[in-house]
């Protein structure tokens, strides 16, 4: 790799370390509360270990590396530097790759999916690994993959015919985007879900599908497909086999499943036993069906004190789009900001007609969720997002329903003396007081009626519909009857595979932006009168979102590979889109500003008074498309439409514009948790200073 496209891989200098504050809102739990919070933040923080091995080959040696070392020096990291004579540069760059490592949960950024590298010489790496034989031996496993930079497409996570790394394909590099998808076609006819599995190609050509069990045999009595463990393949496969194999994390789910009961002896009621003993199920066999009981269960559970959710949830990461990575959390409810949230779903009726598609497009009945304002005790997992809507089971969202959290002490973690590039000297004061209030409301929204809106049409099984097949509704699109839906086991990832996760946060994204503009929801989160007013209080925050998204939408070039061609993170790519629009929407809505040929002054201006006329319309006709396209399984479409929104072109976005993007980039936060400990019946919270020594110490006093 060349030396100029490497220092955008080496570990951030210093990194963002932020605590999650939690003390008070645990300190108000009953004793019974915290025993149930303190099984569910083991049970999730268990999953370490499988997240480190979703990630690449190296990971997991890398993490016990790093706690080996902590534990030779007991945390005394100047004894250690003396010791191995390092020098305190070389000591700090180790403790900066660390935190950044266990923050991120793996040697990929979570949010960018590209490889970072220390900033030490491998030769000191080396010295200070000589403290411990039990480092070193964890350094020789990990066979040059900590500073490996050779392979450019090995820097990024993806497709191994694409060349670059996964670990959801484990040995195997031949395997093809092909063979990926007709097996997954194969699965989907049995109806076996894939989202807790990894595929394998052996060395003769067949393929093992590896279930994720704490149990290393089929479960007594068959799994979700009976007793079958074994088909034979036809087609574009023939005289290939698909093998069924067990036991995949067995040893983390085993324990995991151990800190569920825990969990489920714990509970506040018989909906949150019941649940808990679906996740144990699943989790012990296997069974995808199990694991989508306890989602059942999950979203009838309404206004817990305490509230979690846990096992194999997003697909980011697979390059496929269909198997998800590890993550749980545990989660006090902030009664106070909850109510923001509680009037939004009352209003959501009455919101959702104002979406640009006709009622043929939407749910029957719009689907109250439960929608809290959570702070976070613990949550495990490579990225913590800002809000969730869950779960990720179209069939039951569609039918059933789902849930909203807003992470509140995500939401309001801010470095110290943190940078806000490309926001004008005239525009910071007004973005600095409402960019964290404009937050909200978008993640309110793109939570709520954005993920929580839409219908897919669908053949629900042969020959029965959602929809009247007879006479199908008009497209808007083009204004004739619709041609395609979902058949019989498709799902709405299995359609739109690579591009579904980012596809879906545009579709978002964009509802956020279209109903921000109501001055109604503004009000309902305190924010003006109700009366719209684009130079009031509402207004200014309205003003702020889009300035906020607007500028994401720059600052997301930070996560584009122009050698590779390929975008490395969802929520990046679907807010460069969302900038073409507004750039698109035209008479200078918004524009690039600068005067310095060098653009190191470059700023985002975006014209107050042409949100309503200009920004909305233009978002709109954009969200139309995409809905419209998603809820027809129009991938042909939905993916042209797509890629010509994020495409980048080489030298004014993926030249110019980049590189000033990456010059002036921050790095991206990383938490340290709190740990809970239970002596007897009580439960201790330990909490760690935000720094990188805290971080490590807090990961070593985990014990995963």
């Amino acid at each position: 790799m060349e030396a100029a496209a490497l220092l955008h891989h080496l570990a951030d200098a210093p990194p963002s370390v932020v605590r999650m504050e939690i003390k008070s809102h645990f300190d108000a739990l009953t004793d019974q509360q915290r025993r149930y919070a303190h099984h569910i933040s083991r049970a999730s923080f268990l999953g370490t270990r499988i997240i480190l091995r979703q990630v690449s080959p190296e990971s997991e040696d890398i993490f016990d590396l790093i706690l080996a070392l902590h534990e030779a020096c007991d945390g005394d990291w100047e004894a250690l530097r003396q010791q191995t004579g390092a020098n305190p540069d070389e000591l700090r760059a180790f403790l900066e790759y660390a935190a950044q490592f266990l923050g991120n949960v793996g040697n990929y950024k979570a949010v960018g999916d590209a490889k970072f590298i220390p900033r030490l010489p491998e030769s000191a790496f080396r010295a200070l690994v000589s403290a411990s034989e039990q480092a070193r031996t964890h350094y020789e496993n990990t066979h040059g993959g900590i500073f490996a930079c050779g392979k450019t497409g090995l820097m990024h996570l993806g497709y191994p015919e694409d060349g670059h790394m996964t670990t959801y394909y484990p040995g195997s590099p031949s395997i093809t985007k092909e063979e990926i998808t007709l097996v997954g076609a194969v699965l989907e006819a049995k109806g076996l879900a894939v989202y807790n599995t990894r595929l394998r190609k052996t060395a003769s050509g067949d393929f093992d599908l590896l279930i994720a069990s704490a149990s290393e045999g089929a479960p007594e009595g068959g799994g979700d497909v009976g007793e079958v463990s074994e088909w034979e393949l036809h087609g574009r496969l023939e005289g290939k086999k698909l093998r069924l194999v067990f036991g995949d994390h067995s040893a983390e789910l085993a324990r995991i499943a151990e800190a569920i009961d825990g969990a489920r002896d714990n509970a506040a009621n018989d909906t949150q036993r019941k649940m808990h003993e679906q996740y144990a199920r699943s989790f012990r066999t296997g069974s995808a069906e199990a694991f989508k009981d306890s989602q059942r269960l999950w979203i009838q559970d309404k206004g817990p004190m305490v509230e979690s959710d846990l096992g194999f949830v997003e697909s980011y990461r697979d390059p496929h789009g269909v198997r998800a990575e590890w993550e749980g959390f545990a989660a006090m409810v902030n009664q106070e900001r909850t109510k923001a949230f509680a009037r939004l779903v009352a209003s959501a009726e009455a919101m959702v007609p104002k979406l640009p598609w006709p009622e043929a497009f939407e749910k029957d009945h719009f689907l109250s969720p439960d929608f809290t304002s959570l702070e976070v005790l613990s949550f495990a997992g490579s990225m913590i997002p800002a809000g969730i809507n869950i779960p990720n089971l179209d069939d039951v969202r569609q039918t059933e329903g789902f849930k909203n959290v807003s992470l509140g002490n995500v939401l309001s973690a801010k470095a110290p003396q943190e940078k806000i590039p490309f926001v004008s000297d005239d525009d910071m004061a007004l973005f600095s007081k409402h960019r964290d209030g404009a937050f909200e409301v978008q993640v309110g929204i793109h939570e709520l009626l954005g993920h929580g809106t839409g219908k897919l049409l669908q053949e629900t099984a042969p020959g029965e519909y959602n929809f009247d097949r007879a006479e199908p509704p008009l497209n808007p699109v083009t204004n004739k009857p619709v041609k395609t839906w979902y058949r019989p086991g498709q799902t709405w990832g299995s359609v739109f595979g690579s591009i579904s996760a980012s596809y879906e946060e545009c579709r978002a994204e964009c509802v956020a932006m279209a109903l921000s503009c109501d001055f109604e929801i503004l009000k309902l989160f305190g924010f003006g009168s109700g009366e719209q007013d684009l130079d009031g209080e509402g207004g200014d925050v309205l003003y702020v979102a889009y300035l906020q998204m607007a500028r994401a939408g720059l600052t997301a070039l930070e996560f584009y590979d122009p050698g590779a061609r390929k975008w490395g993170q969802a929520h990046a790519q679907a807010r460069f889109s969302i900038l073409q629009c507004f750039l698109a929407a035209g008479d200078g809505f918004v524009r690039l500003k600068h005067a310095l040929p060098d653009l190191s002054d470059l700023t985002v201006a975006l014209d107050r008074a042409k949100i309503l006329t200009h920004g909305r319309p233009a978002v709109e006709a954009y969200l139309q498309k995409l809905h419209v396209y998603k809820s027809t399984a129009d991938v042909e479409a939905g993916r042209e439409l797509y890629e010509r929104m994020t495409a980048v072109d080489g030298e004014f976005w993926g030249g110019k514009i980049r590189d000033e993007v990456l010059r002036q980039k921050t790095p991206r936060k990383v938490f340290v948790q709190a740990n809970t400990v239970l002596a007897e019946d009580a439960v201790e919270l330990r909490e760690y200073e935000p720094t990188p020594e805290g971080m490590v110490r807090s990961w070593a006093e985990r014990g995963v």
